[in-house]
């Protein structure tokens, strides 16, 4: 039969095929012509199918994990300027794929495209979105898609937690954590080790017993991977013995349970056990070796340090800023100078940004501008003086060589600014005389820059009030927007700087209400600065509370007396000095003689570095 012809510009397929079924069929190919309606409907019908498949040959160029190819991605992008568009299953996996790849612009694109079609909705969607956020940095962003999902998975919180851990808002990560305990989901081990990165790095081990006490209800302690994050938590939060135990119990062990055990005592001062732990090890890597010259350089000998690295095979940058960063921190920056132009001569050391910032740290407490001039050009020449952290290191040394011109050119020139160099800049200006310049550096951090002061930001805000004389009034203001606006809780060194100030106006009689009332009564720094306040206004009466204060926390001290021995010669109360004195000879305590000295650089260091 002669079929009518259809214009030209009808759908491509019209009919379907289909084998007739039944007792009396022939299994024969049977025709049927479709009503206009049927037409249309199978024409959608072929372009889904067509569109299926089509993103299905996307789909099958992207690895489960790897980033995507230069011709899926051209595929993705000329199917979308068709009017080809994906369905949930190609969304999740594209947006996985431009995330592995750093593809920002087309995750946006994509986000955009799940508003649009209402995928939004479809909570594998939102999933991989909230990674994509959670991978940038964009955690708040990653809380408002969270937030908005009519549905949620384990997966979905355990992205928002490691979110807030991987960008150390660790409080925040443990807060979701307490939320996911309380909805009718249960935590995982994921959720659980994302929960114990963040109690180890905040120092709570109550917070990380509590959590244990979780994993082992749940029966997921068994995972190597959880016992390896416990061992770690407990190290960190300095209870080694707890982490020992973990570290006997978990059957098998991987070679980072080993470092993690090995970090644990070699970072709390336990060398010995670090060091028996070092030689039952199977394999000991350079990681090994790394936690071991860490924890010598910060409790043991650092010759040791040094007689380790020598023997490493493949020592790393990491294994030479463990003994630079020793010797800067116990204040012998010529050692640390040294072992910073042996790494720079050495063929396998590669110096990092870290490398730096340690170096300049010890240089600028040495104000030895030379020195510090030479590592500048050595930064410059390896082209990581652009890195934030050794941009602040290099400000931060000029500003201590009283060098703040060539400190606020560093500034100017960095393409990052965070709030440690606004600090640094604060601060330098502080450490320099300039306070006025330092309220309006702190003014502008606030408005223009729209960056959080923290404590130390405050820190330098009071000094500046100290140094200029500025009135007690004007410094509480600013003390108490730090504790009631920003609530940051205060320093024993803010709660001095205050003190300091009462007693250059002459009235000290509110520092012990203040000091019990911040909870520093335990604190013998505070009490320091009051006898210290007491003798810039005369109040005997507050010096002698605060000594009595002091000497039942801390026993007879040099500083007590004489500070006692200078209030009473400035009243006049010769009698009272005598006795002071005379206590001084009875208890042998004896005032400490000054001294000083001078650091001579040679230009020779200039020709050992360049």
């Amino acid at each position: 039969m002669l079929l009518p012809k259809l214009p030209s510009a009808s759908p491509p397929i019209l009919f379907s095929r289909f084998r007739t079924q039944g007792p009396n069929s022939k299994n024969r190919f049977q025709f049927h012509l479709h009503s206009p309606q049927q037409i249309s409907k199978n024409y959608q019908t072929f372009l889904e199918n067509d569109s299926i498949t089509s993103w299905t040959s996307v789909l099958s160029e992207l690895t489960p994990k790897g980033p995507i190819s230069g011709s899926a991605l051209t595929k993705a992008t000329q199917l979308f300027r068709s009017g080809s568009k994906p369905n949930a299953y190609a969304l999740v996996h594209l947006t996985r794929a431009c995330t592995n790849t750093g593809l920002f612009s087309h995750v946006e694109q994509l986000h955009t495209h799940t508003l649009k079609s209402g995928f939004i909705s479809n909570v594998f969607v939102s999933t991989a979105l909230i990674n994509f956020y959670v991978r940038f940095d964009l955690v708040n962003d990653a809380l408002n898609l969270f937030v908005e999902m009519p549905e949620r998975t384990v997966v979905s919180w355990n992205s928002l937690i490691s979110g807030y851990v991987h960008s150390g808002q660790f409080r925040k990560a443990l807060e979701v954590f307490v939320q996911l305990e309380r909805s009718q989901l249960y935590a995982d081990s994921y959720s659980f080790t994302a929960a114990l990165s963040a109690c180890g790095h905040l120092r709570m081990a109550h917070v990380g017993k509590a959590v244990h006490s979780k994993i082992v209800k749940r029966g997921v302690d068994c995972s190597v991977f959880v016992s390896n994050c416990l061992i770690d938590m407990y190290g960190k939060c300095g209870y080694v013995i707890e982490s020992m135990k973990v570290f006997e119990y978990t059957v098998e062990k991987d070679m980072f349970s080993w470092n993690s055990i090995l970090a644990a005592n070699a970072r709390n001062g336990k060398l010995e056990v670090a060091f028996n732990l070092l030689h039952k090890m199977p394999n000991p890597d350079t990681i090994s070796y790394n936690e071991l010259i860490h924890g010598i350089a910060q409790f043991g000998e650092l010759n040791d340090a040094m007689d380790i690295l020598s023997r490493i095979p493949n020592p790393n940058s990491s294994s030479w800023n463990s003994i630079i960063t020793g010797y800067a921190n116990r204040g012998r920056p010529t050692e640390a100078f040294e072992c910073f132009r042996r790494m720079h001569n050495s063929s396998g050391a590669h110096m990092d940004e870290f490398t730096f910032s340690s170096i300049l740290s010890g240089i600028a407490s040495l104000s030895a501008i030379v020195w510090g001039s030479i590592i500048h050009c050595c930064a410059l020449k390896s082209g990581l003086n652009e890195y934030v952290v050794v941009g602040s290191a290099i400000m931060d040394m000029y500003f201590k060589c009283g060098r703040i011109d060539e400190a606020e050119k560093i500034f100017q020139s960095l393409p990052e600014k965070n709030l440690i160099t606004w600090n640094i800049l604060i601060s330098g200006h502080a450490h320099n005389g300039n306070s006025q310049k330092v309220i309006e550096l702190f003014e502008k951090l606030k408005t223009v820059n729209k960056l959080e002061p923290d404590e130390i930001t405050f820190l330098n805000v009071l000094s500046a009030c100290w140094h200029s004389k500025i009135s007690i009034k004007v410094a509480s203001r600013y003390f108490e927007m730090m504790i009631m606006e920003y609530m940051i809780d205060p320093l024993p060194e803010h709660c001095s700087l205050m003190i300091k100030m009462m007693g250059r106006e002459g009235d000290v009689s509110k520092a012990e209400k203040m000091i019990v009332g911040l909870g520093f009564d335990r604190c013998g720094v505070v009490w320091k600065s009051l006898i210290g306040a007491c003798v810039a206004c005369g109040d005997i009466r507050v010096a002698d509370m605060a000594a009595k204060k002091l000497i039942e926390l801390e026993g007879d001290s040099e500083f007590v007396y004489v500070m006692m021995s200078n209030i009473n010669a400035l009243h006049g109360k010769w009698e009272d000095v005598g006795c002071i004195r005379k206590a001084m000879k009875e208890k042998k305590v004896w005032k400490g003689a000054g001294f000083s000295w001078i650091d001579v650089q040679k230009d020779a260091v200039r020709s050992k570095i360049i």
